[in-house]
């Protein structure tokens, strides 16, 4: 099925004058936003145009190094957009600066931006989404009990940076967390540089905490906001968001869906879907737990499972896999070393999910049999 790299070969050849800039240029900027920049873009707003950045990348990574590591993730596929990028003129003028890339474990932070400046003279901030490292997970869960974190603080003021060194129109987005980040960004925006911003996507971001969402900058951005997200969401459908939703299909199911490079789209537009019962039934579940929760308990939570987490020693998921029996003796060791009460804090919230998942789950058959009877009954009264 098309994705965004047949989209790119459809319109190679079809410069933004002709059609203007659509959610899927989004998504494939929000998804090249993964391509380690490092000592390729600068950190400052000298461009650097696409070809020379393609250039400069393959001279410091093979096209085999990348290749092997799009086994373990997703994301690493980002790097191989550049070729059709530069193909057609859509693209092709595409010029890049103001790269930031920074991990800071002590900090759970894993933070990254890069902005493009587009042929149609506006420019695209772009916010990178959760790595596969521990720490940048770590980040995430964070967000289910703290507003401000440190990556969205980092986010904001990129933005202004950003803002201070253009006078151009602006869009701001991201994949994943890093389109938390982009809402982030723009609602903590002064109001004359929401003023600039043309639209904000959410590419499967999830979502704030009531603090956020209720503050004037966040509600003065909703009219720009979109969240993209596939049928069977989890993942941008964490926590609450007031922006317009927009459903598409992918070639994935579950979890996998995540994965930006799976959802279908056409010539012109992604292709339109609607949530599956599958994606309701998860959102329900997840939120019923997440509110059983207070702030106390979920930081506790992800302070105890993280620390068993990095008892492993590895900085990366992947690497975790690689060695599942010595990774699994650290966890387990790690596990019996924590107070009894964070044990059985982690055992119980296990429970409460498991629960949760079950009362949902038949719930969901209670309304299938309800809705089954309820057309069996207009059948009957229509004969």
């Amino acid at each position: 099925m098309p994705n965004i790299f047949d989209y790119l070969h459809w319109r190679a050849d079809v410069p933004f004058s002709a059609a203007p800039f659509n959610d899927v240029d989004n998504l494939i900027l929000s998804e090249l936003v993964y391509t380690d920049f490092g000592g390729i873009v600068s950190d400052d707003y000298s461009a650097l145009p696409l070809a020379e950045v393609r250039e400069r990348f393959y001279a410091l990574h093979s096209r085999a190094e990348i290749e092997a590591h799009t086994a373990y993730s997703y994301t690493a596929r980002a790097p191989f957009l550049m070729d059709p990028m530069l193909e057609g003129a859509r693209f092709r003028d595409l010029r890049l600066c103001a790269y930031e890339a920074l991990t800071d474990k002590d900090d759970s932070t894993q933070f990254s931006a890069v902005t493009f400046l587009l042929p149609d003279g506006t420019a695209y901030v772009a916010f990178r989404g959760t790595d596969g490292t521990v720490v940048g997970w770590k980040e995430d869960m964070i967000l289910s009990y703290h507003s401000g974190t440190s990556g969205q603080l980092r986010a904001a003021d990129y933005l202004a940076r950003v803002a201070k060194l253009t006078d151009c129109r602006l869009r701001v987005g991201g994949h994943s967390k890093g389109g938390n980040l982009a809402v982030y960004a723009a609602a903590m925006a002064a109001p004359a540089v929401q003023d600039r911003i043309e639209r904000i996507w959410s590419n499967d971001g999830p979502g704030f905490r009531e603090e956020v969402r209720s503050r004037e900058g966040y509600q003065r951005i909703q009219p720009k906001c979109i969240s993209i997200v596939p049928d069977t969401s989890v993942i941008g459908l964490l926590l609450e968001s007031d922006c317009l939703r927009m459903v598409v299909k992918s070639t994935a199911f579950g979890l996998v869906q995540h994965d930006g490079f799976t959802w279908e789209c056409g010539p012109t537009a992604f292709l339109p879907s609607e949530q599956t019962r599958r994606g309701a039934y998860l959102e329900r579940a997840v939120d019923h737990w997440v509110a059983r929760q207070d702030d106390a308990t979920l930081r506790s939570l992800v302070d105890s499972l993280f620390t068993v987490f990095e008892a492993t020693g590895e900085e990366t998921f992947h690497s975790m896999t690689t060695k599942k029996m010595r990774t699994a003796e650290l966890m387990m060791a790690a596990f019996r070393a924590l107070p009894k009460e964070k044990q059985r804090e982690l055992l119980a919230a296990t429970g409460k999910l498991v629960t949760s998942t079950g009362a949902t789950a038949k719930q969901m058959l209670t309304d299938d049999r309800a809705q089954a009877t309820a057309d069996k009954g207009q059948v009957t009264k229509d004969k």
